[in-house]
């Protein structure tokens, strides 16, 4: 995921915090096999270039370089790579994808995940990601849109009730930084405008319940952004019990809808 920009402190998530590598950690579990399932049916291979743009832990930037090296490279870049470590078939740069260039024509596959959604510049963005790439080469998106994600059993009505509380103030917060908490739902439109072709977005559902790896990452938010959730009206004693909701053997919700989206530059 990209990183706080500097002068840019209204961002949600922050790398050098404390929280970070079980942020990542988190993300990697959940949203993996979503990721990879998809890159690997774009056919990824020895001798490819790739770029990983807001790579975070580096996940699918290792799981790209086992693909692609020696022969290819992978250049994984983040605003703050201190959780990235470069290896054969794996470079690592600092990088600012809204600010620094990138070379044109360069790449085979590009990606990005839960990256523009938290730009405000996620057009200027998607149109330097697309130069990046050679005629005929793949840009993916793997994007949410927080909109829909509801509780479908919970302890009690109040119990229901907070979760939801909880869901909205984390989608203010989100949104009073800039991002896009629908973006995932506009992707593919925003990559056709900006002269993709073979546009491919496929929406995904995850079922949630105590334990999965989708509800261990929203209870590590209530820790990560505690003290944007107290700004946002919540208090500890409600974090504690949203906590033990997400907690509960009784406890079903439907993950936010995620699209991961395909696209080619035309030859």
């Amino acid at each position: 995921m990209q990183e706080a920009r500097e002068g840019h402190e209204g961002y949600v998530f922050d790398n050098a915090n404390t929280q970070a590598v079980e942020q990542h950690r988190c993300l990697a579990a959940s949203l993996d096999p979503i990721t990879t399932s998809r890159l690997a049916a774009t056919g990824v291979r020895a001798g490819w270039n790739c770029l990983e743009v807001g790579a975070g832990g580096g996940s699918v930037a290792r799981w790209l370089a086992d693909r692609v090296a020696p022969a290819g490279e992978v250049v994984a870049t983040d605003i703050n790579p201190d959780h990235l470590r470069a290896r054969p078939g794996l470079r690592v740069l600092r990088h600012d994808v809204v600010r620094d260039p990138l070379p044109e024509e360069a790449f085979d596959l590009v990606h990005a995940r839960l990256v523009l959604l938290h730009l405000p510049e996620r057009e200027a963005v998607l149109a330097k990601l697309v130069r990046a790439l050679r005629p005929g080469g793949l840009l993916q998106l793997d994007e949410f849109d927080i909109d829909y994600g509801p509780v479908l059993l919970a302890p009690s009505r109040g119990a229901a009730e907070l979760y939801e509380r909880f869901l909205a103030a984390k989608a203010r917060m989100f949104a009073d930084a800039g991002a896009d908490g629908s973006w995932g739902r506009h992707a593919a439109a925003a990559m056709r405008a900006a002269g993709l072709a073979d546009i491919d977005p496929v929406p995904y559902l995850v079922p949630w319940r105590a334990g999965s790896p989708g509800v261990d990452l929203l209870i590590h938010h209530t820790h990560h952004l505690r003290d944007r959730f107290i700004a946002a009206g919540l208090t500890d004693a409600e974090l504690a019990d949203v906590r033990e909701v997400m907690r509960h053997p009784d406890f079903r919700a439907s993950s936010c809808a995620i699209y991961s989206v395909q696209g080619r530059r035309p030859r």
